[in-house]
């Protein structure tokens, strides 16, 4: 238990960073939404680019910081020196693609139709660099375990973008209309939309100022050997990367393009993209344990066999993502106030949305096995195989049924990655998954699903009574059955060394 109560412990410091970060961030939903209106389709233009800057973040990574933690992990290997090298070719990459945008800006600008403003390519390509190379030094905070500093440095950078964002959107639109001489100098009340790719061009830049320390005191020298083998360990995952970030932004990128008014496909991806970050709650958990959990699997690779380790850590990730469900969708009547009401009919997409991403994470978990036994080949093969769902589904039924066929293709996608994932995993490198005690939780989810569905409640604070009702029963059966309480930070301290049942009479003193 020592391992999980380890792993219990990272997940929770990262998941502060991740969960509450990322809650922070998603303030900005109801900004952008409640300034930029739906029929504008101007938050349609913000979710476009932001999917480009997704796919070239993981090319310019290029699978890397997997490498990183499988090549420093390795007995035979000098840490440093495979850290050094990481950062000389993500940085050497990063800079020719800058190099190139730059040189071929106003090309690239009509191609993904905004001639107009070739200034968004420009700023969006100096953040996906400077961010993919932090991607480095942040994966060696991971490795030295410190999350409390990633956990500091994500937030300020969070928080940093919120407050710049409002500046430029709530503050310097009041003072342009009461002393418009204080800010006309620097401030375009037409450059609305353009602002949030300033303020994200602002804020990647400082941040990286705290990396200061991770980049000295190395020696930057390229060891061909040892680049060799961990480009052609890293290559595959960049393949897969690739295409696993398809999987989650094609829809997005190819949205504009399957609508004969290229507007109206901006107005239905601002009203898609608004109303599925109420669902990324499950992205938020599962992201928080991916920081833990890879160095978690690769360090645990040095002893000798950890397969009930990795059985027990897929049961609790997926226990957790259905209670994160049934939260979200139990609150709905709350959450839907993260956008304005003009999106609201979006909302239908939440759930889909969810369940995709509980499947993303499931996979995730699975993927393990083609890491650990450096056949990377197979996470290609999955996440290929998964885009193909996924962009043939978009393309053949977005135009008819708009964007829930989109939140549909994901779950059709993942299903089918995580299915041959296991198949496959489990004749290469078999682990015995708790599937029964799983599929119990999955049926009792449901029910309570089903449930919020069905049982009608007009008073809102009723409903909301109800469903915690039910949301509490559901917690109480995990705590009865498999909660480790001594794996919790904070509440460990309440248990019993030893037994693992609660010691009451601390609760009462």
């Amino acid at each position: 238990m020592a391992g999980l109560k380890s792993l219990a412990k990272d997940t929770a410091i990262y998941g502060l960073s991740s969960i509450v970060g990322r809650f922070l961030n998603y303030l900005l939903v109801p900004l952008y939404t409640a300034v930029i209106p739906a029929a504008s389709g101007g938050y349609g233009v913000v979710s476009n680019v932001y999917a480009y800057t997704a796919l070239i973040l993981v090319f310019l990574t290029f699978g890397m910081e997997t490498g990183f933690f499988r090549f420093a992990n390795k007995s035979d290997e000098d840490p440093q020196k495979v850290y050094a090298n990481v950062l000389i070719f993500v940085g050497g990459l990063s800079l020719m693609f800058i190099v190139a945008c730059l040189a071929f800006l106003h090309p690239i600008a009509t191609l993904l139709e905004y001639p107009d403003h070739p200034d968004y390519i420009a700023m969006m390509a100096l953040v996906v660099a400077l961010d993919s190379f932090q991607c480095m030094p942040f994966a060696y905070l991971r490795y030295k375990k410190r999350p409390i500093k990633f956990a500091a440095i994500k937030l300020f950078s969070i928080i940093g973008n919120i407050g710049l964002n409002l500046f430029f959107l709530l503050l310097c639109p009041l003072l342009y209309a009461h002393a418009p001489g204080s800010v006309s100098w620097f401030y375009n009340p037409e450059y609305l939309v353009g602002y949030i790719f300033v303020s994200n061009l602002i804020i990647s830049a400082v941040q990286m100022l705290f990396f200061i320390p991770e980049l000295r005191g190395l020696r930057y020298r390229i060891e061909p050997e040892l680049m060799k083998r961990m480009i052609s360990y890293s290559f595959p995952i960049l393949i897969f990367g690739l295409v696993g970030i398809l999987n989650q932004t094609i829809d997005k990128m190819i949205y504009p393009f399957l609508f004969d008014d290229r507007h109206e496909g901006l107005v239905q991806l601002g009203i898609y993209s608004a109303t599925s970050k109420v669902a990324m709650v499950m992205a938020m958990f599962t992201q928080a344990f991916r920081y833990a959990y890879e160095p978690f699997v690769f360090g645990k690779n040095k002893d000798a066999d950890n397969k009930d380790m990795y059985s027990s850590a897929m049961k609790y990730f997926f226990i957790f993502s259905l209670l994160a469900f049934l939260a979200v969708m139990g609150y709905m009547d709350i959450l839907k106030y993260m956008v304005a009401s003009d999106y609201w009919e979006g909302l239908s997409v939440v759930a889909i949305v969810m369940g995709a991403e509980i499947l993303k994470g499931v996979y995730f978990n699975l993927s393990f096995w083609y890491k650990l036994t450096d056949e990377t080949r197979w996470g290609a093969y999955f996440s290929i195989i998964g885009c193909a769902v996924i962009l043939g589904l978009n393309v053949w039924l977005v135009p008819t049924y708009g964007y829930v066929a989109s939140a549909w293709a994901s779950v059709a996608g993942y299903g089918t990655i995580t299915l041959l994932s296991y198949i496959i995993g489990q004749k290469k490198y078999p682990v015995s998954y708790p599937l029964r005690s799983m599929a119990i939780y999955l049926l009792m989810a449901a029910v309570v699903y089903t449930l919020y569905q069905t049982v009608s409640i007009d008073n809102v604070w009723l409903r909301l009574c109800f469903r915690s009702v039910l949301l509490l029963a559901f917690v109480a059966y995990i705590v009865k059955r498999d909660l480790p309480l001594k794996s919790i930070p904070v509440i460990n301290r309440f248990v019993k060394a030893g037994n693992g049942h609660t010691d009451i009479r601390r609760f009462v003193k």
